[in-house]
Formats: C-alpha cells, structure tokens, sequence
C-alpha cells in the first residue's frame, strides 16, 4: 500500500506530465491551422466603381463555389487603376509586398504587369481580349510560363452589333468608338470596325479615353459631333464606368453598344457577346486547382461557348427608339 505522501506525489507528476504534453501539442495544433493564402485582384476601375463591385462578388462567388471561404482559406487584396494603366506595375508590385499567392488579372496592361513580377506569382486572366495575339500565353490550349484563365470572344462580334446597329437605327452613318489607347488589343479591333462599317456605308470615328476623369469631356466632345451611336470598345478600364457612360450617353442622346452585356444592364442601350458573369465566376476554379497544386501552365485557357444579346428597354424608351419584337424575342435579357 502506498503512503499518502507517495501517492500524492505520484498524482502531481501524472498532472504535470498531461499537463507537458497538451503544453507541447498546443503549438503542433496551431500550426497545423490553415493560414489563408492571399489571392490578388488588379481592377482596372475606381474603388468607386458599381461594375468593379459587381466583379468583386462575382469573384468571391466563385471562389465560394470552389469550397473557399473569405477569411478562412483566402483573403482577397484589390487594388484600383482607377483607369490609369501605367500604375499597373506598381500596384502587383505591391500586391506582391502583400504576399498574394494568386493574382486576377482583367486587361492586358494587367496582365502584363503581374507576369513581369519577380519572383513569379500566379496569374489568372479573367476574360481577356486575345490573349495569343498580344503576346500573354503560347496559346490557348498549352499558356506556358505562369498564366492561365479565359478569354473572350469580342473581337469577333463587330459585324453583329453593327447589324444591331443598323436594325435600332436604319439610317445610322456615323459611329463614334471609345477606345483606351493603354490597351494593347484595341488598334487592331478599330481598324476591324472601321472596315467593317465602311463596307456597309457607316463611318467610325475614333475617341480616346485614358482617364476616367476625362470621361465627361470626352462624352461632351462625342455628343458636338453629333454621332448617330456610340460603341463602347471592349477594355477593362472603359466598362468599370460602365454606369457613369451609360448615365453620360444618355444624357446627350447617344444610343451607347457595347459587346459586354452587362453593359446594358447598367445602363447602354444594347450589348452583344459573352457574359462576363460565368467568366469571372470561372476564376474561382483556376485559383483552387493552382492552390491544389496544379501549374497554370497545364490549365488550358478556356473561352466562352455563349453569346447573349441585352437590350436595355428603358433606356430605348427614354431615347425616343424602337426595338423591334423580332430582335427582342432573340436577347437572352430585356432589362425593363
């Protein structure tokens, strides 16, 4: 039989010893926590911007929808052009500073910045203007290097929205086109419009928008020439203003196109091409397949297999226009 003293001992070196080993596992369970990895996201807009909010939740929506939560596995840091491209580098550089693992990326400029950081990050591109033809990826099936994501299909939608053009306005001979001069793609997108058109009797007049400051007096310098429509060039930069054009053009009776169709639902009269809804969404797959280890360089870039046509009817009423019910029976969104 063991005396009071002994067994008491005992005890205490039994307490002490539990006691030792939950002290050592504490740590082991800190550790073995998951620390959220920080993806980056490039807007091109202002912070003020309703479509680069309108981006912002679709991203965490598909993030959401790829099993990642906000806080627990990631945390997102946007950081805003605010339409000046040239500060692109400087922002994934701070991105970079921050410690993101991943970086969205939505115009080329973009793009281009964080491919160029050092060491190399992830890239995704999220509904990008012929990424090949600028240079970003090899090619859509092998990207190579650190870049993968989806691209759009805008630059081939000019003949269909000139003939929605002319269907809303039959006697249209003048566009006036809003292009960012910061943006690669766009030369070459202008000179196919102004083919385009030409071969159907209309003229296209180019205008540039670089700064997002600038936008009033360059929908004022439209509107003294008196266009009959305004075609929204596809950039980044132009259509997170999506809502200040729209509210612009139809305060100087400019019937606004665009090939993003939201742009109607802020707003334009009427948008022709993919959806950049399932595409941001779609960047949610692209960062869990990289955080689970797979290399952008074996994810093909995806592009789109829908196009919608959006007719903004509200917008047309309040522009004295008719749509025809034959071209509204055809739009995937009658915004009213």
């Amino acid at each position: 039989m063991l005396s009071p003293e002994l067994g008491g001992s005992m005890k205490r070196r039994e307490f002490i010893t539990l006691l030792g080993g939950a002290a050592a596992a504490w740590p082991l369970a800190a550790r073995a926590q998951k620390v959220p990895i920080r993806i980056g996201f490039l807007a091109s807009g202002p912070a003020a911007s309703l479509f680069v909010a309108y981006k912002i939740d679709l991203i965490k929506q598909g993030l959401s929808d790829n099993g990642l939560i906000e806080g627990r596995d990631y945390v997102l840091e946007v950081r805003f052009a605010a339409g000046n491209y040239k500060r692109f580098p400087e922002l994934a550089r701070e991105l970079a500073q921050a410690g993101v693992s991943v970086v969205l990326a939505n115009t080329p400029a973009s793009v281009l910045a964080a491919q160029r950081l050092a060491p190399p990050v992830s890239v995704v591109m999220v509904a990008i203007n012929d990424p090949v033809g600028v240079g970003l990826v090899a090619s859509l099936a092998r990207p190579g290097g650190h870049t993968t994501g989806t691209s759009n299909l805008n630059p081939d939608l000019t003949p269909k929205i000139l003939e929605f053009v002319r269907i809303v306005i039959p006697k249209a001979n003048v566009i006036a086109a809003l292009i960012n001069p910061s943006n690669p793609t766009h030369p070459a997108v202008l000179n196919d419009l102004r083919t385009q058109a030409g071969a159907i009797g209309i003229t296209v007049i180019p205008f540039e928008l670089q700064d997002p400051d600038a936008l009033d007096a360059v929908l004022s310098s439209i509107a003294e020439r008196h266009p009959d429509a305004l075609q929204i060039v596809s950039d980044s930069g132009n259509l997170d203003l999506s809502d200040r054009i729209a509210a612009l053009a139809l305060a100087r009776r400019l019937p606004a196109f665009a090939s993003t169709p939201s742009f109607a639902k802020f707003g334009g009269l009427m948008a022709y091409g993919a959806t950049v809804e399932p595409m941001f969404i779609r960047s949610g797959y692209f960062v869990k397949r990289i955080m689970d280890g797979t290399k952008p360089a074996d994810l093909p870039v995806e592009q789109p297999t829908r196009i919608e046509l959006w007719v903004n009817l509200k917008t047309a009423k309040a522009l004295g226009l008719s749509v025809p019910q034959t071209l509204l029976a055809t739009a995937a969104e009658v915004i009213e």
